[in-house]
């Protein structure tokens, strides 16, 4: 999918950092701020930016760490309360009073996060497979399941796990992100080639994983939200089990979930009708 000619391209320093943000749609229209997880960058909303793009301003960030965004090195820049941060000034900067924020993976971790902290500054918020940060807690220590669906993130906290993913041309992640789709024609070659060399980036891997070595307990978040909230969920996650919908309840108040029964942890890929559908209806729900 070329969207070249749908999007704009651009960077804004924040917190010191420059990040990469794509711009589509009409100027005036309601904003909506996607957040990519990992290992993904702006382009994995590809589908969403297609079928959004006449109704909504998008901003697609490349977040801090990824793609063509600033790398810092140090662990401490990607503890959750810097990022939450960051989207904070990258809103201002953009001169959003209020806007939309809908975030996949850790992108829907750190759009959790600023529900919470700044519950003003959001009209919606919406949540594709990311887990809620408490319920996530919870559920790790005690559900085998999700604890056996976890078992990766110890080895991408390790010392050279960058290293390990850059094996046989990005074999783990190849294998992660395009095989790991239920939808065998969501990611065309074009798609491919786009994702490789986002991840040749120079320190990408290295910075990337440290969302994970930052982020482990959460205690500094009390996990509620008063923001009004659409979880639209993969029910064939392999990383993130359907569990994790379970307790969500007991710290959003306003919440409504849509389940993809046969959409993987990519539901944005492999089911991107019911993802654009679900996301329109929510935002102008009661609205016109």
């Amino acid at each position: 999918m070329n969207l070249n000619s749908d999007v704009e391209e651009t960077y804004v320093k924040i917190n010191g950092v420059s990040l990469h943000v794509v711009l589509a749609g009409p100027e005036e229209a309601p904003p909506l701020m996607l957040l990519h997880g990992f290992p993904d960058f702006w382009y994995g909303w590809k589908n969403i930016i297609s079928g959004l793009k006449d109704e909504f301003r998008l901003v697609v960030p490349d977040l801090k760490g990824f793609n063509l965004s600033d790398k810092p090195t140090q662990v401490e820049e990607y503890d959750l309360r810097i990022l939450v941060e960051d989207i904070k000034h990258l809103s201002e900067k953009l001169e959003l009073n209020t806007f939309n924020l809908a975030g996949h993976d850790w992108g829907g971790v750190i759009a959790w996060a600023v529900a919470e902290k700044y519950p003003d500054k959001l009209n919606k918020l919406i949540i594709l497979n990311a887990p809620h940060y408490k319920v996530f807690r919870d559920k790790i220590q005690k559900n085998k399941s999700q604890k056996k669906a976890s078992g990766y993130i110890s080895q991408l906290i390790k010392e050279g796990s960058d290293e390990l993913l850059m094996r046989e041309d990005f074999q783990m992640l190849r294998f992660a992100t395009f095989q790991n789709a239920r939808n065998k024609d969501a990611f065309s070659e074009e798609d491919k080639a786009m994702y490789l060399d986002a991840w040749s980036q120079p320190d990408v891997l290295e910075t990337s994983v440290n969302y994970y070595r930052a982020n482990r307990r959460y205690e500094d978040w009390t996990g509620k939200i008063r923001v009004p909230t659409l979880v639209i969920f993969g029910m064939k996650d392999n990383y993130v089990k359907p569990v994790v919908l379970e307790g969500l309840s007991d710290y959003v108040g306003d919440l409504k979930i849509v389940k993809s029964e046969d959409s993987s942890h990519w539901v944005m890929h492999d089911d991107p009708e019911l993802v654009i559908s679900s996301i329109r209806d929510f935002i102008f729900k009661g609205e016109g």
